[in-house]
């Protein structure tokens, strides 16, 4: 079954175990709260009169919300003014709508854990189950270095290394700051 409620100015779709976040109620954790203004109930696609219909509710604790900041400017007046705030809140555990209470699970035997093999001095401790990892850089002439050609002593670039290494400077490269001068306007 479920119920829409009104509190603290707004609406609230609620069923039997439900956790909502509502404006501040006064009580304590742990207090009863009943909830009166019922403005919708029904179970499945089924309306129910809401005539007398409350809901039960349980405070699980008060708290706040973040924090808020307020900033007025007026501008060209040297007008400023910072202020915070941070909304009260109650949390709410639904217990019951009407007669109808919450539903708990049945307690099922908790599922056996399976036992865990201690570890040997001879595994280490940096393997996991003793499987070697693979080496993600890339084999053969794609390794890193591999592209870059080895310099001579005189200092200068082979020609093959010279297309490379110009296909791969201008492969990716963003346009130069400036870039080309604009022709003069004919008159």
């Amino acid at each position: 079954m479920f119920a829409v409620v009104r509190t603290g100015g707004k609406q609230y779709r609620v069923a039997p175990g439900d956790k909502i976040v509502v404006e501040k109620l006064d009580g304590n954790a742990g207090d009863r709260v009943t909830l009166g203004d019922v403005v919708l109930a029904g179970e499945g696609g089924d309306l129910k009169s809401t005539d007398g219909l409350t809901v039960a509710a349980e405070i699980v604790a008060q708290a706040k919300a973040d924090k808020v900041t307020v900033f007025k400017k007026r501008r060209r007046h040297n007008y400023r003014r910072k202020k915070g705030h941070r909304q009260q809140h109650t949390i709410l555990k639904i217990v019951a709508i009407g007669d109808q209470k919450e539903q708990k699970p049945a307690k099922t035997a908790p599922a056996k854990e399976k036992p865990v093999a201690p570890v040997t001095p001879d595994e280490g401790a940096g393997d996991v189950a003793g499987k070697p990892t693979e080496n993600p850089a890339p084999a053969g002439d794609q390794a890193a270095g591999a592209d870059a050609a080895p310099k001579k002593a005189g200092g200068k670039k082979s020609a093959a290394s010279d297309e490379t290494s110009a296909a791969a400077s201008t492969e990716n490269a963003a346009p130069a700051k400036g870039g080309a001068k604009k022709a003069p306007k004919a008159k």
